[in-house]
């Protein structure tokens, strides 16, 4: 109890964080619909957003160790609620494209803020707890914030300034809070070639992932809107989706502690090969069978990063886990900021379908290559606990405990 008690205004700016920022991206993909923007110009909103994500990764580190938390913190909230409130000052795709990459900064700012002061809070003994409810905040604000979307009219004022408003508070708690700030550690090197050297089949299934999970929560109310989908259930068919990946968790981790991690990875692709082939089936088969199709979706999809990142563990020395994390975020953050152009591309070119051929193919590519590095090397003998690897930011393989080499 005393250590929520302690983490409870992080735990509460995290939640807040995603309630506010998180709902940007449905959202604007319903306004630009509304406002007339093309396929290809909501498209490249997604990927402005995973732009401004990967340069706050980079950046936000440095300037925690310049200025410290709490005003860094602010910094970053700032720069999100004005990307958000500005939205219906300049109803136009590039000026929005400018917004969303400060959005996507803030996110990665901000967790890259909370993910530091937590990792210098924690020990050994309180690690997994902590761990275990901050991923349940963040998953339910992810949920929370797709639900939302159902109670907001797009393209209007007043549905940007409750997102700016939910944004902004998210500066309360962890500003105003008692405990004291920890002293800035050093930000992790960032060696992206790291991820090939110690698993080519890991760094190749986090920029799949990358590709898959951008394409389908930026782009997927096109989908949505496609296949006749209202705007208040394209809310519960994006909430399907990440309730889907959140289930998947414990079977997908089970499997992955007690079989060859490449085995358990090849067949989620399968897996995502037909959830891809099940939801262009599915398409015109009523709502419910869409949000079945977004849920099984979710589920084969969603753990493919953390299969990855473990695999990647297996090979990898205790000093350079840190190192070998930020890596592999990278390589996603490559995935995720060409995908949702080229699938709202070949939305427009080739209906709802093109989108889920185009992830589909990237999966069958990742089946492949998994079968061609069976054939290169035996699974380790030795290997490291699955866990749920959130993609927050750089420093989350500090914060798992990456830096320990326990089974």
């Amino acid at each position: 109890m005393r250590l929520l008690v302690s983490f409870a205004a992080l735990f509460l700016s995290v939640f807040l964080l995603q309630l506010g920022l998180g709902g940007v991206a449905p959202l604007d993909a319903l306004s630009g619909v509304a406002l007339d923007f093309t396929a290809a110009e909501i498209g490249m909103l997604g990927s402005a957003h995973f732009l401004g994500f990967f340069v706050g990764c980079w950046w936000a580190p440095r300037l925690m160790g310049e200025v410290g938390h709490s005003r860094a913190f602010a910094a970053f909230i700032a720069a999100g609620t004005i990307g958000v409130l500005a939205h219906m000052l300049v109803p136009h795709p590039w000026a929005w494209a400018a917004m969303r990459v400060a959005a996507g900064l803030a996110v990665a700012g901000c967790y890259t803020i909370v993910e530091a002061w937590m990792q210098a809070k924690v020990t050994n003994a309180t690690r997994g707890r902590a761990m275990g409810v901050y991923r349940v905040v963040d998953i339910t604000g992810s949920l929370a914030a797709q639900l939302i979307i159902a109670v907001l009219p797009p393209a209007e004022y007043l549905s940007y300034t409750v997102l700016a408003l939910l944004t902004c508070s998210a500066l309360f708690p962890l500003v105003l809070t008692r405990a004291e700030a920890p002293e800035t550690g050093a930000a992790p090197r960032l060696r992206p070639r790291l991820a090939w050297t110690r698993s080519p089949l890991a760094a190749v299934g986090v920029v799949v992932s990358g590709i898959t999970g951008a394409a389908f929560r930026m782009v997927g109310p096109l989908y949505g809107i496609a296949v006749g989908l209202p705007a208040d259930a394209i809310a519960l068919f994006l909430a399907a989706y990440v309730l889907g990946g959140a289930v998947a968790q414990l079977p997908v981790g089970w499997l992955a502690d007690r079989h060859d991690r490449r085995v358990v990875l090849i067949w989620l692709s399968v897996a995502s090969v037909a959830a891809c082939a099940l939801t262009v089936v599915l398409g015109q088969a009523g709502p419910t069978a869409v949000f079945l199709a977004a849920g099984f979706f979710g589920f084969a999809t969603f753990p493919i990063y953390s299969v990855s990142t473990a695999h990647a563990h297996d090979f990898a020395e205790p000093l350079e886990r840190v190192e070998l994390s930020a890596a592999l975020m990278f390589l996603y953050g490559v995935g995720a900021i060409a995908s949702p152009v080229i699938a709202s591309v070949l939305i427009a070119r080739f209906g709802p379908s093109g989108m889920f051929a185009f992830i589909g193919a990237a999966h069958v590519m990742l089946v492949a290559f998994g079968l061609y590095r069976m054939s290169r090397r035996p699974s380790p003998e030795a290997r490291t606990g699955y866990v749920y690897e959130p993609r927050t930011s750089y420093l989350i393989g500090r914060l798992l405990g990456r830096n320990d080499d326990r089974p």
